[in-house]
Parts: C-alpha cells; sequence; structure tokens
C-alpha cells in the first residue's frame, strides 16, 4: 500500500512535535496510557471484518494500525506529525509483515479528510486537532462512511480534584478541562452518537504509559550530557514521578469510546 497525500494535508518537512515527547515518548510503541492488550481487546471488541479501511489521525508509532492489519486484515492509512513517531510506525509495519497494508503519512492531522471514506476513523488522544472532543468527532465523521465507527480517545476524571491545583497537577488547565466519565459518555449522546464500545485505562496502564517515559528520559540524558536540551529534560525527570503520583495517577482517567451516528 503506498502513501496517497490528500490536499488536507500539511505535509511541511519543518512540521513536528515538541522535542520533550521525542524524548520521553522515544521508545514507546504505544503514546496513550493503554496497554497492548487493550489495544488488543479494542480491536476485538469492534468486530472488524477483514478489509476495514481505518484512519487513524495522530497515530504515533503506528501499534494500533500494525496489530490490527495482522490480526484483523484491516487497511489503514495512519497521520501524525512526529517525523520520529511516523518513521518508527514504518518500521513497525515492515517488522510485523503489514507494509502493504497500512501507510503512515508524515503531516499535521488537523483538517485531515480522507480520500476515500473508511469504516472506523479514529483519533486517541489528540483531539486537540478538531478544537475538542466534539469538533474532532465531527472531522472525523467526515472521513467516515454511512454506518461506520468513529474511534474516540479522550481523558475523564477519575474522581473530582479537590482543588483547581490538583486538577493543574494533572496537567489540566481548570477542572473544567474534563468530564466525569458518566457526563463524557452522556456528551457523546447529546451530539447524536450511541457508544457502542469502550475500553479504559487503568492506573497500570497509565504507570506503563508514564513511568515509561522516566527511563527514557535518564538514558537520554546519559547518553547526551553536553546537548543545550538536557536542563530541560533533567528538570522534567526530576519533577514527573512526584506530579505524577501525587495528581494523574489519582484523578485522571482516560478511554477509547466507539461511536456510531444515530
Amino acid at each position: 500500500m503506498t502513501d496517497t497525500i490528500p490536499a488536507s494535508a500539511n505535509t511541511d518537512s519543518t512540521v513536528d512535535i515538541p522535542r520533550i515527547f521525542t524524548v520521553s515518548e522515544s521508545a514507546h510503541r504505544i503514546h496513550n496510557p493503554i496497554t497492548a492488550e487493550k489495544l488488543a481487546t479494542l480491536g476485538a471488541a469492534l468486530r472488524l471484518d477483514v478489509g476495514t479501511r481505518v484512519l487513524d489521525l495522530g497515530s504515533g508509532s503506528g501499534e494500533m494500525l500494525c496489530t490490527w492489519a495482522r490480526d484483523h486484515g484491516i487497511v489503514g492509512t495512519g497521520v501524525d506529525k512526529s517525523q520520529l513517531f511516523n518513521a518508527q510506525a514504518k518500521r513497525r509495519a515492515v517488522e510485523l509483515g503489514v507494509a502493504a497494508r497500512v501507510s503512515f503519512i508524515h503531516a499535521d492531522a488537523t483538517g485531515y479528510i480522507a480520500d476515500e471514506k473508511v469504516g472506523v476513523a479514529a483519533c486517541l488522544g489528540a483531539t486537540w486537532i478538531g478544537g475538542g472532543m466534539a469538533g474532532t468527532i465531527e472531522l472525523l465523521a467526515r472521513s467516515l462512511i454511512s454506518g461506520g465507527t468513529i474511534l474516540i480517545g479522550e481523558p475523564y476524571w477519575r474522581q473530582l480534584p479537590p482543588s483547581e491545583e490538583a486538577a493543574k497537577g494533572c496537567l489540566a488547565t481548570a477542572i473544567s478541562d474534563f468530564l466525569m466519565l458518566p457526563e463524557l459518555i452522556a456528551s457523546c449522546g447529546s451530539l447524536g452518537y450511541d457508544v457502542v464500545e469502550m475500553v479504559l485505562a487503568d492506573q497500570d496502564s497509565w504507570d506503563r504509559y508514564e513511568a515509561a517515559k522516566w527511563l527514557n528520559m535518564r538514558q537520554w540524558l546519559d547518553a547526551n550530557p553536553g546537548d543545550e536540551f538536557a536542563a530541560d529534560v533533567r528538570t522534567k525527570l526530576t519533577t514527573e514521578p512526584e506530579r505524577y503520583a501525587t495528581y494523574t495517577r489519582e484523578y485522571l482517567g482516560w478511554g477509547v469510546f466507539a461511536l456510531m451516528k444515530r
């Protein structure tokens, strides 16, 4: 399968994500708090037919598309603005023997619409591309066949933070940034969608996502002591474990929700 790049894709070679993410998540295969096991559970739960076309906006290192192509025979296109992660996705496709079934485009996924309608349109953990969950659902729907499924990955409050300071400790700007899980599900209904499946992260999922960053950063620091970015990475590594254990791990949830238009 060759890469096809719609006119809607911004393929400027300077497009990339902030460097801290390419350092802290350099060895991640999944750039969200969902484990490989939960990703497999999601794929099985969707009852994917062989040949189902899947679009993944913010596809990261391509683990979802590559493993689903291997396990379910889907045909996929991923779009991500990280040069590093996009290259890793292409290598993963070769490693799993699915390079003919999936393609990865280095581009800003904001406003991206597929040339050919897909059966599943996904955005897991990157809903800023549509200005929030509602806008991202609307964007994904523009690439979707009638009766298709939207996958949206979004944070929610496991328990309401006791203060705005605690919310900011979860890297939110305010408590109002996220909803409790029942409210998040209800909001999908208010947009005219049925929630037909969900797979939720747990604290172990969060640990695997967040704690893995710490080893990535430490190994990078050991290998690059003279890099001009080293001071920033050192500050992040010094503060992140305590911040995460105090706030994110206790208060923030995350899940993937499968939606179908009513």
